[in-house]
C-alpha cells in the first residue's frame, strides 16, 4: 500500500467526501476520470475572488481590476511552470480539453493541412480527439490513419512506425486512455513523429492530473488538458502550444481582448496569449485552476502517481477474484487509476445503478470512446477510477458490492 500520501488527512480537504447517501451510506466516489472532486482551497479561492476582487481583467486601472488581473495572470504563470512550459505565453486558456483540441483543428490545421495530407490518431481516442479531425476530413479531404490497439490494451507501435512512412503532418494521441487506463509512451511517440516531420498534439486530459507531465522533456508541440479533472473547477482548460506555432496561427475567435487594433474593415491580432482568448474569460475559474495546481504541487505529482499505482494494482487483484467479471486494459504497471470491466449477465448501467444504492459512484457506458469499445466488441463497460483521495477500503467496498450484484442477478 502507498506510504507517500496521508490519504485520511487529504480526504478532510474535500467537503463532498463527508456526504451520506441512500440510508446514511458513506459516499465512495470512484468517478474521478469523469471529474475530480474539489478541495476547500479551490472553493475558497473562487469565493474570495467574488467576495473581494470581482472585476474584469486587462482593461481597468482601478484597484479591483489590477488585483483581478494579477490573480488571473499569476495562475497562468503557475500552470505554465506546472507543465514545464518555457513561457507563460504558451498557455492559452480555453473552456476544456475539447475546445483546446478544436482550437488546434480550426486554427493550426486549417492553415496548414490540405487535401491528401495525413493525420495519425489512435483507436483509443476520446471523441474529443476524433470528431474534430473527422470534421476536417469531410471539409478538406485530409486522410485519417489510426494506430491499432492490441488485445492487451497497448498501442501497436510497429504499425505506427509503418504509418509514419506516409509522412503525416500531425500525430494526435491520448497520453492516458480514459477507458483502458493505458499510459502511452508519449516521448517515444513524439520523437518518432518528429523524425517523420510531423507536429504532435497530446490529449492530456487524463495524464496531467495524475502523473508528472513536462512538455519540454516530452518534446510536445501541443498539449490539451482540463482543470476539472485535476481538482479544479469546470469550464476552464488549457492549450499549451510551442510559441512559434502559436504565433503563426490565426485567431480562433474574434472579439474583445484578442485585438491590438481595429478599424471598420480590418484588425490586427493581439500578442500571445491574448490572441486566442477573445472576450471576458472565466476569471474565477482560472483563479480556482491556479489554486488546484498549487494543491497538486503540495501533494506531489510523483506521490499521487505512486498512490494511484498502488491502489490500481490492489483493485485489479480484488476485482479479478470475482467470477464472471472481465477487466479491460493492461496490467497495473502500464496503466493509471482506471478499472473498466464487464460482468457476465449484467448490463454496465445496471451495475452502476446497483452500486449507487450502496453509495458507490462509478461510470457506465462507452465513456466517449465508442470506436474503442467497438474494437473490443463491447457496447459499454463499467468504469471505476481513482485519485489521491481514494482508499484501499473503498476498493473492498466496491468488490463486495459487485459480489452482491452478481448474487442478485443469479
Amino acid at each position: 500500500m502507498s506510504q507517500t500520501l496521508n490519504v485520511d488527512q487529504i480526504r478532510k480537504d474535500f467537503p463532498i467526501l463527508s456526504r451520506r447517501l441512500h440510508g446514511n451510506k458513506a459516499l465512495v466516489y470512484l468517478d474521478s476520470t469523469a471529474t475530480a472532486q474539489k478541495p476547500v482551497t479551490v472553493i475558497r479561492a473562487m469565493e474570495d475572488y467574488y467576495n473581494q476582487t470581482n472585476a474584469n481583467i486587462h482593461r481597468g486601472v482601478h484597484t479591483l481590476a489590477e488585483e483581478a488581473t494579477a490573480a488571473y495572470e499569476g495562475a497562468r504563470e503557475r500552470i505554465a511552470k506546472f507543465i514545464g512550459a518555457r513561457h507563460a505565453r504558451e498557455v492559452i486558456f480555453t473552456r476544456n480539453t475539447t475546445e483546446s483540441i478544436n482550437l488546434v483543428a480550426y486554427s493550426w490545421a486549417r492553415k496548414n493541412l490540405v487535401s491528401g495530407d495525413v493525420v495519425i490518431l489512435t483507436e483509443m481516442e476520446h471523441h474529443s480527439n476524433l470528431v474534430p479531425w473527422q470534421i476536417l476530413a469531410d471539409e478538406r479531404g485530409i486522410r485519417l490513419e489510426f494506430i491499432p490497439v492490441t488485445e492487451e490494451g497497448e498501442l501497436d507501435l510497429l504499425t505506427y512506425q509503418n504509418l509514419l512512412e506516409l509522412r503525416p503532418k500531425l500525430v494526435a494521441f491520448s497520453q492516458m486512455s480514459n477507458v483502458l487506463g493505458t499510459i502511452n509512451p508519449a516521448r517515444e511517440i513524439i520523437e518518432m513523429a518528429h523524425r517523420a516531420g510531423a507536429v504532435t498534439l497530446i490529449d492530456g486530459a487524463q495524464s496531467v492530473p495524475h502523473l508528472p507531465v513536462d512538455v519540454q522533456q516530452l518534446g510536445a508541440d501541443f498539449l490539451a488538458f482540463s482543470a476539472h479533472k485535476m481538482c479544479g473547477p469546470t469550464g476552464i482548460g488549457v492549450l499549451y502550444g510551442r510559441r512559434d506555432l502559436l504565433e503563426a496561427m490565426p485567431p480562433f475567435l474574434g472579439g474583445g481582448d484578442m485585438i491590438k487594433r481595429v478599424t471598420l474593415r480590418s484588425f490586427s491580432p493581439n500578442e500571445l496569449p491574448h490572441k486566442f482568448e477573445a472576450g471576458t474569460p472565466a476569471i474565477a475559474e482560472v483563479i480556482g485552476f491556479g489554486a488546484a495546481v498549487d494543491y497538486l504541487i503540495q501533494m506531489g505529482m510523483n506521490n499521487i502517481a505512486a498512490h494511484e499505482h498502488a491502489i490500481t494494482r490492489y483493485a485489479l487483484d480484488r476485482l479479478s477474484e470475482i467470477s464472471g467479471l472481465k477487466l479491460i486494459g493492461p496490467s497495473a504497471e502500464k496503466k493509471g487509476g482506471v478499472c473498466a470491466f464487464t460482468m457476465e449477465g449484467i448490463h454496465p448501467h445496471d451495475i452502476a445503478q446497483l452500486l449507487d444504492r450502496e453509495g458507490i459512484a462509478v461510470r457506465a457506458g462507452h465513456h466517449c470512446a465508442m470506436p474503442l469499445h467497438q474494437r473490443y466488441g463491447l457496447p459499454a463497460t463499467t468504469r471505476a477510477s481513482f485519485y489521491l483521495y481514494n482508499t484501499f477500503d473503498e476498493v473492498d467496498l466496491l468488490a463486495e458490492a459487485l459480489e452482491r450484484a452478481k448474487e442478485l442477478f443469479g
